[in-house]
């Protein structure tokens, strides 16, 4: 898997193979793996700048809609972060959590440089994905209260500054509920209120991600949260592999949908281009997904439970961090290796008109996959299979 680390992108390989095709050939490929709708924004060149000297990839695309005589367009500018850790895993936890925080701030600086209106983190952006270690001490220190910890504070400070509306995942403590553990995102608004959080729904327990010695299932259901720029929802990660979940987010009214995410190219890569891509066309909204960067090397040996040798690494979260829409296009990926900011301009009127295009909402027959599945709850369920009878 080292080898698969050092790939930049899947977009350098295809600009690498695009050299042995002519200019058709490659624009047949790029249409059939990303559709035909997003094309690149421009940005400010002071944020280009601050990118390059921060030694962030820094990418811009727009997604457009058709022009209506009743409704006036809805134009949002949403962007997704991915990042590695600042410091190593030995240094002391306040040092880490600081140095991601100058990072952040670097970062959204350059956001509201790019006119951003809402800004969505990556999955526990405040800490090494420590999850893997199964220790409790000194990781769980990392974890704060989402409605008045540090975190939040200085993610307020920032959108009211911004003017710009922040989801914040972090490790909470609810010391209203005897001082658990969840895995939360807050939602902050443009005015620096906090609106509320979104905890994860869906827990892993595959591989190196043992997240449930830590906190359990999530209980806030599948909020949408109105802000002045759209209704946003938060899926955390593991969520996307669960179609249920992501249909509870549109059923809820979600127009773009947030996928924070920390996962591994050895366990999840070829599923990463697809799921979130697949949500944004049955759901019809905008999903845009990201994943931190870069291998975290922890002091203490672990093992993964399959007989192989113990090992101080989780493997490598490799980014890839894109935007899907609702009509099967999508952004291309940011770097697998590098810190990154992808800028979205949409027009979010173009989730209604998919919507009156294709009719999945008229013909998605939700009272018939209400009765099954509440006939799968019931202790004497048995599964509609019918077999040949014989005479």
């Amino acid at each position: 898997f080292i080898m698969a680390a050092e790939i930049e992108s899947l977009e350098t390989l295809l600009d690498k193979a695009s050299t042995a095709l002519d200019e058709r050939e490659t624009s047949e490929i790029k249409r059939i793996l990303y559709g035909t709708h997003a094309k690149p924004l421009k940005l400010p060149e002071e944020a280009v700048r601050l990118a390059g000297e921060g030694n962030f990839e820094l990418k811009g695309y727009v997604f457009t809609a058709a022009k209506e005589e009743t409704r006036a367009p809805r134009i949002v500018r949403f962007a997704v972060v991915q990042n590695q850790i600042v410091k190593p895993t030995s240094a002391p936890l306040i040092e880490q959590r600081d140095a991601l925080y100058d990072r952040i701030k670097e970062i959204t600086h350059t956001a509201w440089l790019c006119g951003v209106n809402v800004i969505c983190y990556q999955e526990a952006w405040t800490m090494p994905f420590i999850f893997c270690t199964r220790e409790k001490y000194p990781w769980t220190e990392f974890a704060e209260s989402a409605e008045d910890g540090p975190t939040t504070k200085l993610c307020q400070e920032m959108a009211k500054k911004y003017n710009m509306v922040i989801v914040s995942p972090i490790l909470e403590r609810d010391d209203t509920h005897g001082g658990i553990l969840a895995n939360t995102a807050v939602v902050i608004s443009n005015t620096g209120k906090v609106i509320g959080k979104s905890r994860k729904n869906h827990i892993p327990r595959v591989g190196d991600f043992n997240e449930s010695t830590y906190y359990l299932e999530g209980n806030t259901g599948h909020k949408v949260f109105q802000t002045q720029f759209g209704k946003i929802a938060i899926n955390i990660c593991y969520g996307r592999h669960h179609p249920l979940n992501w249909l509870a987010y549109g059923i809820n009214g979600a127009e773009i949908v947030f996928n924070p995410s920390a996962t591994v190219g050895a366990l999840s890569e070829p599923m990463w281009p697809i799921e979130a891509r697949n949500a944004s066309i049955a759901n019809n909204y905008f999903v845009a997904c990201n994943n931190r960067v870069g291998t975290e090397v922890y002091p203490n040996e672990f093992t993964s439970g399959d007989g192989k040798p113990a090992h101080k690494d989780f493997g490598h979260f490799y980014g890839s961090s894109y935007v899907a829409a609702p009509d099967g296009s999508r952004t291309p990926g940011l770097s697998r290796v590098r810190d990154g900011l992808l800028v979205t301009e949409a027009d979010l009127n173009l989730a209604q008109q998919i919507k009156d295009k294709w009719c999945f909402q008229m013909t998605q027959r939700i009272e018939m996959y209400a009765d099954e599945l509440s006939a799968t709850t019931n202790p004497d369920f048995k599964p509609q299979i019918v077999y040949e009878t014989s005479d």
